[in-house]
């Protein structure tokens, strides 16, 4: 009989099952290379922008942006590869929180060690600290935090790996929505609707594309530091320099890391890695993630533990699920949550609450396992 095991949080579930499986085949990790190295070896080589150091004087202010607790990323090699590079200017390292609320400052994400600088802990329901720069050809309104926009270079860091509606992670979304008023991030995700903001898009996803516009006006002189990650979520490569032309390099490369394909099935069931799945927030990327692969009348199993609860319930449900996730799933269509949630909490969700993975799996006849699934580039075989 197959047993399917998925991750789940610090552990694993698994359950024994009386059906075909499938399981979504993720090449085995290969040994990390040394982030530093990457880093450095970016900078050296900007693509489509004169160096980091050639864009400052000394006693410029930059603003360097770093991802917050809800990415896995190697912020202090980011962190430390520019300041070496920079040493003499003014330093504000800036969290790019964008809707998820403030992150608890640089000890709560590694970045303890860093001393002599100014910090922005984001919070894009502060007005006294949000500035109006404009509005996006496409009707996004503009209004990111003040370091943005008083700093002399902007710096970007983050991580590209799969993402469902902007195409990838990373790139100019550290600045917006990043740094962005809660509202204006999320007159952005209305974008989430349009059939071609998808997985793996880029030049033709109107959600990236109103993005990138919007931290344009926010920080016209900005320059980019964006590890790229495999569906392990190692980071094997880097690039640097002009935040279009540098992250479009960084997608080529992450894009056949991330693809996979498989012929739909009536049951998917879906997992990754924290701190993905501390959240039913960040966990329904996972779902999000593998709606070309659910049959008319399939269930989705998701598998996450959700130790800091659902997240924002009416975003959960209207601003993720409602607006992004179900009209790319079939009409007809079931989601469960396997959690460490009681049912009562998972009632006011999307998802119907299942005590473990064996139940919530039960009376299904075919399987399709998509471990690590919330980066995967989801295509379907005939």
């Amino acid at each position: 009989m197959p047993r399917v095991a998925l991750p789940f949080g610090r552990g694993e579930v698994s359950a024994d099952v009386d059906a075909a499986v499938t399981v979504l085949d993720v090449p085995s990790p290969m040994p990390a290379p040394v982030v530093a190295a990457l880093c450095e070896a970016a900078l050296a080589a900007p693509i489509g922008s004169a160096p980091l150091e050639a864009r400052v004087r000394p006693g410029d202010r930059v603003t360097l942006i770093v991802s917050d607790r809800t990415r896995d990323e190697p912020r202090a090699a980011f962190v430390d590869a520019v300041r070496a590079r920079l040493p003499a200017v003014r330093l504000t390292v800036a969290i790019a929180c964008g809707t998820h609320g403030a992150t608890g400052g640089l000890g709560a994400i590694g970045l303890g060690h860093v001393r002599d600088v100014a910090v922005v802990d984001h919070d894009g329901l502060d007005d006294d600290a949000l500035v109006a720069v404009g509005t996006t050809s496409r009707g996004t309104p503009v209004v990111v935090h003040r370091a943005c926009v008083e700093a002399d270079l902007i710096v970007a860091t983050g991580v590209i790996r799969g993402h469902y509606f902007a195409g990838f992670g990373a790139g100019a979304k550290a600045i917006f929505p990043g740094l962005a008023a809660t509202a204006s991030a999320r007159r952005n995700h209305e974008w989430k609707r349009d059939p071609a903001a998808r997985g793996g898009a880029v030049d033709d996803n109107p959600c990236r594309l109103d993005l990138e516009e919007a931290a344009a006006l926010a920080a016209p002189n900005a320059f980019l530091l964006d590890g790229v990650a495999d569906r392990h979520d190692i980071v094997r490569a880097a690039v640097a320099g002009d935040v279009r032309a540098a992250f479009r390099a960084g997608a080529a490369i992450a894009a056949p890391w991330l693809r996979a394909a498989a012929r739909p099935s009536g049951c998917v069931v879906v997992g990754d890695r924290d701190p993905v799945t501390r959240s039913l927030y960040q966990a329904s990327k996972c779902l999000a993630a593998v709606t070309p692969w659910v049959r008319p009348g399939g269930r989705v199993v998701i598998v996450a533990p959700c130790e800091d609860g659902l997240g924002p319930v009416d975003v959960v449900n209207r601003g993720i699920y409602q607006l992004g996730i179900a009209p790319r799933l079939p009409r007809e269509h079931e989601v469960v949550l396997v959690s460490s949630l009681p049912p009562a909490t998972v009632a006011a969700s999307y998802a119907r609450w299942a005590p473990d993975l064996a139940t919530a799996i039960a009376g299904r006849d075919e399987l399709l396992v998509v471990p690590l699934a919330s980066k995967v580039i989801a295509d379907v075989l005939a």
